[in-house]
Parts: C-alpha cells; sequence; structure tokens
C-alpha cells in the first residue's frame, strides 16, 4: 500500500512547550536534546525500534538521531510536523518522545501520532498524559483527524492507545491497518480514529467543565 499523504489545508503554527503538569514538560525536540535520546534509547533498545523501525541499527546511531532532530526543528518551525522531548522539569531528564507526522494510512487523517517512554519511566502515565495533551494542543486551531497505530502484540501500547480512543470517542479503523517492519519481522499494526478540535472535546475534558 503507498503512503497516503493528505493535502495541508490546516493553519499551521510553530511547536511550542507544553506543560502537563509538576511533573511533566513537553519541549520541542531539537538538536540539544541529541546526547540525552541517544542515551535513553540504549536503555530502551528494542521499544525504540518498534516505536522508531526508520532507526537501522547497522548504521551510527548518533548521526541518525542528529538528523532527526535538526529536521523536526526546522519542520516545526514551520509547522509541518511537531514533536516533543518528554521533560522532568526539575533536572531536564529526558524522559521519552511524543510527535505527530503527516504519513497516514486512513485516508481520512491529517495526522498520525506517535511515542515513546524510556522503560525506567513507564507504566507512570507519561504517555497517557502526554497523548491527551497534545492532541488538546493540536485541536486549539482546528478540527482534525488524527491516527493512532499500535502493535496488537504490544498489551501496554494497546491499552494506552485503546485508554485513549475511549477518551476522545475515537473508533478503530481497519483500513488504515498497516504492516510495519521492525527487525526483520513484519507485523499488521492495527488504525484507531480519533477527531480532535475547537468542536470537539475529550470525554475526560467534558467532565472537568461540568465539574
Amino acid at each position: 500500500m503507498q503512503k497516503r499523504h493528505r493535502p495541508n489545508r490546516m493553519q499551521r503554527r510553530a511547536t511550542t512547550t507544553i506543560r502537563v503538569d509538576e511533573g511533566l514538560i513537553l519541549r520541542p525536540a531539537n538538536a540539544t536534546h541529541t546526547n540525552q535520546l541517544i542515551e535513553a534509547f540504549e536503555e530502551t533498545w528494542p521499544e525504540v525500534s518498534r516505536a522508531m523501525p526508520w532507526i537501522l541499527p547497522e548504521m551510527p546511531i548518533d548521526e541518525q538521531i542528529a538528523s532527526f532532530l535538526e529536521e523536526t526543528e526546522r519542520m516545526g518551525r514551520a509547522g509541518r510536523l511537531h514533536h516533543w522531548v518528554m521533560v522532568r522539569p526539575w533536572d531536564e531528564v529526558v524522559l521519552g518522545l511524543i510527535g505527530f507526522d503527516r504519513v497516514t494510512r486512513s485516508g481520512t487523517a491529517e495526522w498520525n501520532i506517535g511515542y515513546w517512554v524510556r522503560s525506567s519511566e513507564q507504566r507512570r502515565g507519561l504517555a497517557s498524559k502526554s497523548i491527551q495533551a497534545t492532541l488538546r494542543w493540536l485541536g486549539d486551531l482546528d478540527d482534525v483527524e488524527v491516527e493512532l497505530k499500535v502493535d496488537p502484540n504490544n498489551p501496554a501500547g494497546k491499552c494506552t492507545v485503546e485508554r485513549a480512543v475511549k477518551q476522545w470517542g475515537g473508533a478503530r479503523c481497519i483500513l488504515g491497518d498497516s504492516a510495519i517492519t521492525v527487525a526483520g519481522i513484519r507485523t499488521v499494526h492495527e488504525c484507531h480514529l480519533i477527531s480532535i478540535g475547537p468542536n470537539k472535546q475529550s470525554s475526560t475534558s467534558k467532565r472537568r467543565n461540568k465539574a
């Protein structure tokens, strides 16, 4: 299946910092995070290879990460891509990575969201909080549709995605399922769709507004 890129009809804005709570800040990813990301990736290599299959283990990792962050920073300033590093504010330690790109499979979504959390920081709700915060940020300006894909053999990831889909009233999208090759193994990832924007709110936000 060919990669489908939706035409850019949306307003653009540069990627900006998001303060999630007192223990988590999302900072626009840039080249200054190269060394910390490499260190974090080395801690969690199997998960990194699944979350970012474009990383080639036979090639120098530092060059690939530096190139990725340079492009991410450039595209983020132009509003064409949005990537953040998850940062612990009191010591600036990088906890993970989350972002939106424009490579979609469903034929209706404008954005695809992906994330990764280093192993020592997993099971603390960082992924769920970051997904919620970035969806709210992206939906500030436009009503758009976002794809979330997950490996059905990854129970933790599947739970995180399904929780977000439920909170935002999303739905499963079989048409958007796609096979991804990681370490020579090809696995079909499940696709889910979430609609966000000024006229859309997660059930969590609705409950908060009613309180």
